[in-house]
């Protein structure tokens, strides 16, 4: 592939060649040798979680508008917290007590692998998105449980070590001018000294259309300008595009220095998808939305993406997300996950990315006000130099707020 992709993708990877991407590779081994060497084996390198001999007594939700957050509790009193995927919340709760819940008392809390298939095949009848939200809270909330335990960060205990790391300010928005992005972009540059922003081209499953005819083609080139030549620039398609019609985009992104095209096309046309990564020298990004880890397997294999997107939350959990990335690092391909509010998401992504060997250069933030996640934990992640700490302390490293606790609508299932 040409350079700009083999740039970005050596700097999140840290080696000194990657493979050729979007290209079939037959006759040989997926992996070039020299990412193989320097990535070695991701789950090798993790911590064990041994047993503590405890069972997992009672699972609780805690939920209120767009969140709900869940706690787990052992019969010798060790406790974690955790979160489900936002945004109908209130469904994924009752996901969470009717067919995941029941799946987990009674076992061992360190069978977070056993845990998690059997969550996924004893509902393989019920694919795949609120099932795995749901599960994305237990799983959170039982490694928030292993850390809190061993007196260590998730982070430790994936075998990283808690520090500030890179953030990219992500934009929510289609409905600002594009003058108005630019302006408030290169404020945030000054401000909180960020060195990457994502922007959003296209319209949410716009089939081909703009958010308002010829939007795109003056956001990108008046961003550009607005933060300079040496902050990265990313943009997100919200599976907007045709093959064809992401192309096109695709080149003008790339005249533009754009060095990360998210979710070019609809999420499901993998095909399509493969065919802008083969076109295209800007990377293609993507897989947020893709809980199924067959699925990811032949999107790596297809060389549909070149760098991988799972959202912990939505995946089922940190235990799938680590899946999913060792599938990556084996490809050699990078992480840069889907984290786009600053819930919990957020804080779980940190700790993965602080750890894993393939994690890309820096971890979305959103820069958007959310006033559903103001007062959930302490400390609040804050930009500082471009970069967010990953909370230190055992566990996530954060406290959730019991007020917020005292307010949410309870549920509970426990064993008898």
């Amino acid at each position: 592939m040409m350079q700009p992709r083999r740039d970005f993708l050596k700097m999140a990877l840290g080696v000194s060649a990657v493979p050729a991407l979007g290209t079939p590779r037959r006759g040989q081994d997926a992996r070039d040798t020299q990412v193989r060497d320097a990535l070695a084996t991701q789950a090798g390198g993790r911590l064990p979680i041994r047993s503590t001999g405890s069972k997992i007594k009672s699972i609780e939700t805690f939920t209120s508008g767009s969140l709900s957050l869940v706690r787990v509790r052992t019969d010798s009193g060790q406790e974690g917290y955790g979160q489900i995927a936002p945004f109908n919340a209130d469904i994924s709760a009752t996901v969470l007590h009717r067919m995941v819940a029941p799946k987990a008392l009674g076992k061992d809390p360190a069978a977070l692998d056993a845990i998690s298939d059997r969550c996924i095949e004893d509902n393989y009848k019920f694919p795949w998105s609120f099932v795995c939200r749901a599960l994305a809270g237990l799983d959170t909330a039982l490694w928030d449980l292993h850390g809190k335990t061993a007196g260590k960060s998730v982070c430790e205990l994936l075998g990283g070590t808690p520090r500030p790391l890179p953030v990219y300010g992500s934009s929510m928005s289609r409905d600002i001018k594009p003058v108005d992005e630019a302006a408030r972009l290169a404020r945030l540059r000054d401000e909180k000294g960020f060195r990457a922003f994502k922007i959003r081209v296209g319209k949410v499953c716009g089939h081909d259309e703009d958010q308002w005819p010829g939007r795109t083609e003056e956001l990108v080139p008046a961003v550009r300008k607005a933060i300079g030549k040496e902050v990265a620039l990313l943009a997100d398609g919200n599976s907007c595009y045709t093959a064809r019609k992401a192309i096109e985009v695709g080149k003008m992104l790339g005249q533009n220095k754009v060095c990360h095209f998210e979710e070019p096309c609809p999420y499901w046309e993998l095909e399509w998808t493969a065919q802008v990564a083969a076109a295209l020298d800007v990377p293609i990004a993507g897989g947020e939305q893709d809980n199924d880890l067959a699925q990811w397997r032949r999107m790596i294999a297809m060389h549909a993406v070149d760098v991988v997107q799972p959202d912990i939350c939505y995946v089922g959990g940190l235990t799938r997300a680590l899946r999913v990335v060792d599938m990556a690092a084996q490809a050699g391909l990078p992480s840069v996950p889907h984290s786009a509010n600053v819930s919990l998401v957020t804080v779980f992504t940190l700790h993965m990315q602080g750890a894993i060997q393939n994690a890309g250069p820096y971890v979305e933030f959103s820069i958007e006000p959310t006033s559903w996640t103001d007062s959930l934990y302490e400390p609040a992640l804050k930009v500082a130099d471009g970069k967010v700490r990953i909370p230190d302390g055992p566990g996530w490293g954060v406290t959730i707020n019991k007020d917020w606790l005292a307010k949410a609508e309870r549920q509970v299932t426990q064993r008898a």
